[in-house]
């Protein structure tokens, strides 16, 4: 069993998990003693054995084809979202050890050439740039250890995060677990990415919690209010970009209204 493998079967699980026989059509005859559906009926509605499929959830070292994995999307009701991420995990990996990136000095003139806050993370959300505002806004960066400059960690584990998003941060923190987690599955092999994961169980109490439903979030633009120490309530429309010269490089600006 590899981790990837893991990660594809952790998947299936915990989908197969929230859905109730009544969403595909099946009768109940019986009130069941676990949640979701047996494996034998989601299997039976993707049209392959309940053998292969539990192969599948189990992480063993199988291989399904863009058609199983089309046919499994279908049988498990899966949004676009979750469906371009099973098809991610079904393909084989051939990834080099992670490497942390750097940043072009282009983009790091940008950057600092911007009024209001913005930073620049790679695919491990280690903050790898940032301008005055941002580091006003969220925490002083150029002060903290290289291994420490990572907006998960920010969020998740510096008691600041939380003054900053008030009641919001809850979702805020959940929010950003699911889009991590897209890239992590590609990733779970990685001591880099793993330890990241360790250093987030043993700071966050609800990590786990948020971590084990295996939600898979997708980067879309929006809103947030965050309590400034000394300004106050500040409201900001905050947008990504990936940049040209190295797609694993996302700038993360944030624009007042």
């Amino acid at each position: 069993m590899t981790e990837a493998n893991e990660q594809l079967g952790d998947f299936l699980r915990s989908r197969r998990e929230r859905l109730t026989p009544e969403r595909l059509g099946l009768q109940v005859l019986r009130r069941r003693r676990t949640p979701g559906l047996r494996r034998e009926e989601v299997a039976s509605a993707a049209g392959i054995s309940g053998e292969w499929y539990v192969k599948l959830e189990q992480g063993r070292a199988v291989a399904p084809s863009p058609a199983t994995i089309d046919a499994l999307a279908k049988a498990l009701l899966l949004d676009d979202v979750d469906h371009a991420h099973l098809k991610s995990l079904a393909r084989p990996s051939h990834r080099r050890s992670f490497v942390r990136e750097t940043v072009p000095d282009p983009v790091k003139r940008l950057v600092n050439s911007l009024e209001h806050p913005a930073y620049v993370t790679g695919q491990r959300w280690d903050v790898l740039a940032w301008n005055k505002a941002a580091s006003s806004m969220l925490a002083n960066f150029e002060e903290l250890a290289m291994e420490d400059r990572n907006i998960l960690l920010y969020v998740l584990t510096d008691p600041r995060a939380k003054t900053l998003f008030g009641e919001r941060w809850d979702a805020e923190a959940m929010r950003m677990v699911a889009l991590f987690r897209s890239t992590y599955d590609l990733w779970a092999e990685d001591p880099a990415f793993t330890d990241l994961i360790s250093r987030l169980r043993l700071g966050c109490s609800r990590f786990d919690a948020w971590w084990s439903t295996h939600e898979i979030g997708s980067a879309v633009s929006g809103t947030k209010t965050v309590h400034h120490p000394t300004r106050g309530p500040l409201r900001y429309e905050y947008v990504t970009f990936q940049a040209n010269d190295d797609p694993r490089l996302k700038l993360a600006a944030f624009i007042p209204c």
